[in-house]
């Protein structure tokens, strides 16, 4: 038996991969520790899981120039310092990480002591903490093949997807408090919530509840606590399974791991991708591979009027029956269980 560390966060899209991993980790691996940021929201997700959890110091970039990017450095220099008095102690055969700023710490420590360091990559392009950790892993793993591409030691290998269970729509539709006399729209927002979205669906409410019992998932802070019929709102829904085994149609940002989640279970999505400027603009690539391929409908944000929204979830579900067809045709499959058996193959190659 041998030993791992995880690593990866920011946001939870960099985290909860790792939770689809865990199953087929825990038969190779007797001991499985993460590192992460101090307290960000990837400790609360791991020590859920009930994974030894290390906080180190970690840096964010900002895109805007700011005082803060001056730090970055030595911050970082902090951080490796204290993953290798981690790995010291005890000594990892392999290191994977998820990516995000909070994964670079570990990344360059691990490689500057001769860890194997195998990434994954959810997005269609790499984000900059994986195109950092490029130099330093033996592996860069994808979820889209025409990134793999794109990296010298890339691999396409598809998206890790949690195993959540079936739950029964009866308990589900009682938990909501819905009567189930309505198709079901899901709104998920992200981990830190979607301002945009959150305030469109707001707005909305009068236009979609006549059509639709409404799931709104608004992400850390940005409970509202409105009571309205057929309206349930929360910051995050541990048991997300009762959402997916009612829901007719969802509404997304467009983060790789939330969409790959949702088609997997062939679940009609409209997705709002965050547009570019406002990030690196992976959003809008991810939107735009689903579309092409007729997984999914798109709405730009510069075009997300309240109307606008209506019409499209009522298309989207009135083709959903297409939809689900096309994801019949081209389904998004768990890659948990091949992407453990390479990382258990690196660690092998130590």
């Amino acid at each position: 038996m041998a030993t791992i560390v995880l690593t990866g966060g920011g946001t939870a899209g960099h985290c909860t991969p790792h939770l689809a991993l865990l199953p087929y980790l825990k038969k190779d691996f007797d001991k499985i520790y993460y590192i992460g940021s101090y307290s960000g929201i990837e400790k609360k997700i791991i020590e859920n899981a009930g994974i030894k959890y290390f906080g180190v110091s970690t840096v964010k970039f900002n895109r805007k120039l700011c005082a803060d990017n001056f730090s970055i450095p030595f911050k970082l220099i902090k951080g490796v310092k204290q993953c290798r008095n981690i790995f010291n102690e005890i000594k990892p055969d392999v290191i994977f990480s998820k990516g995000g700023f909070v994964a670079l710490p570990a990344v360059i420590a691990g490689a500057k002591k001769h860890i194997p360091v195998i990434a994954h990559e959810s997005d269609y392009t790499l984000g900059l903490a994986n195109k950092i950790s490029s130099r330093y892993a033996k592996k860069i793993l994808t979820s889209f093949p025409e990134t793999a591409t794109t990296i010298k030691n890339g691999e396409y290998v598809g998206s890790p997807i949690r195993n959540l269970g079936v739950s029964d729509n009866t308990d589900a539709y009682k938990y909501f408090g819905f009567k189930g006399e309505k198709p079901v729209l899901l709104v998920i927002g992200g981990s830190s919530g979607a301002t945009f979205i959150n305030q469109l669906l707001r707005a909305s409410l009068s236009e979609l509840l006549p059509n639709f019992d409404i799931i709104h998932i608004t992400g850390k802070n940005n409970l509202k606590k409105q009571k309205v019929e057929g309206y349930f709102e929360c910051e995050y829904l541990n048991n997300v399974e009762l959402a997916y085994s009612i829901c007719s149609v969802a509404l997304s940002r467009a983060g790789s791991n939330t969409v790959f989640e949702l088609l997997a279970r062939a679940i009609p999505t409209l997705l709002i991708p965050l547009p570019k400027g406002v990030s690196r603009g992976d959003q809008v690539l991810n939107a735009e591979y689903f579309k092409r391929r007729g997984l999914t409908y798109v709405l730009e944000q510069k075009d997300a009027t309240k109307e606008c929204l209506s019409l499209y979830l009522s298309a989207v579900y009135a083709n959903r029956f297409n939809l689900k067809r096309n994801l019949k045709q081209n389904p998004i499959l768990d890659a948990s269980q091949n992407i453990s058996k390479i990382i258990v193959d690196l660690a092998r190659l130590k």
